[in-house]
């Protein structure tokens, strides 16, 4: 019989503790894949549950390419599929991922399975399937609003699938509610200044994004970062780094004071 290492002795304990406390355990972040050794966002292994939060649909874009970024790392030859799934009302209004887009993010289109539900509870039935598979990767549900079905006895069920198949769960989730949730982590993203490109200082950068840690510890005990959209996913920005701001540039001539701007001088 094969002794336990202190590594896997420690992480059992970690757990029992976790459970006696009611508290997600501590996060070990797993070993970088090559190229990506200097990055600060840590590699998180496969099973979890984590809600990503954006505060409207305006940034579901970010919110879903954070997903996909992190589900992409967890392919491997015997788990090669990830999946999207949404309801199929919300599907028509908001749009799906774009092919061509998830290629340049390093994400082959044909690895992505799109299912639509007619409603929650097809969603949520749909989800438990797709977690139990062991050949997925991932799976990314898009959730609006606060659904009733979704509470905290059906988050447990998703999050002891998830643990059970080492299928990671990434739920899109919007506004500023936080309901009781047996998720793993919990991300919130947020706006923030892009920087500057090297020809052209006053273009707009590549896209950023703060990504507050909000529930949740992961080692290290670091909560906040800085991620800018790269091709191939995202690379971590040192904070110090962010884009300054910039001085607004004088007005030639004196603005009369009934007149807050120069556009209804227009002539």
């Amino acid at each position: 019989m094969q002794i336990p290492s202190r590594r896997q002795r420690l992480a059992a304990l970690r757990d029992v503790i976790a459970d006696i406390e009611r508290k997600p355990a501590l996060l070990e972040p797993v070993e970088r894949p090559a190229g990506h050794e200097h990055d600060d966002f840590p590699v998180l292994p496969g099973g979890l549950v984590q809600e990503v939060f954006a505060d409207d649909l305006r940034t579901g874009g970010a919110s879903l390419g954070f997903a996909l970024a992190q589900a992409r790392q967890l392919i491997s030859p015997r788990r090669p599929a990830i999946f999207y799934l949404s309801l199929a009302g919300d599907a028509q209004k908001q749009g799906l991922p774009y092919g061509p887009g998830l290629s340049w993010a390093g994400i082959d289109p044909a690895r992505l399975v799109l299912v639509q539900a007619a409603n929650m509870t097809e969603l949520l039935w749909a989800a438990e399937e797709v977690i139990a598979c062991r050949a997925v990767a991932a799976l990314v549900a898009e959730v609006r609003g606060e659904p009733k079905l979704l509470n905290f006895t059906a988050s447990r069920r998703l999050s002891l699938r998830a643990a059970s198949s080492k299928v990671s769960l990434f739920l899109l989730r919007y506004g500023s509610g936080r309901a009781s949730s047996a998720g793993h982590l919990r991300w919130h993203l947020g706006p923030e200044r892009s920087g500057r490109l090297a020809y052209d200082e006053r273009a707009p950068g590549a896209a950023r994004w703060i990504v507050q840690l909000e529930k949740g510890r992961i080692a290290g005990n670091r909560t906040q970062w800085v991620l800018e959209w790269t091709k191939n996913g995202f690379a971590t920005v040192a904070q110090h780094a962010a884009r300054p701001g910039r001085p607004a540039a004088p007005v030639s001539g004196p603005v009369p004071a009934v007149l807050g701007h120069r556009l209804s001088q227009a002539g």
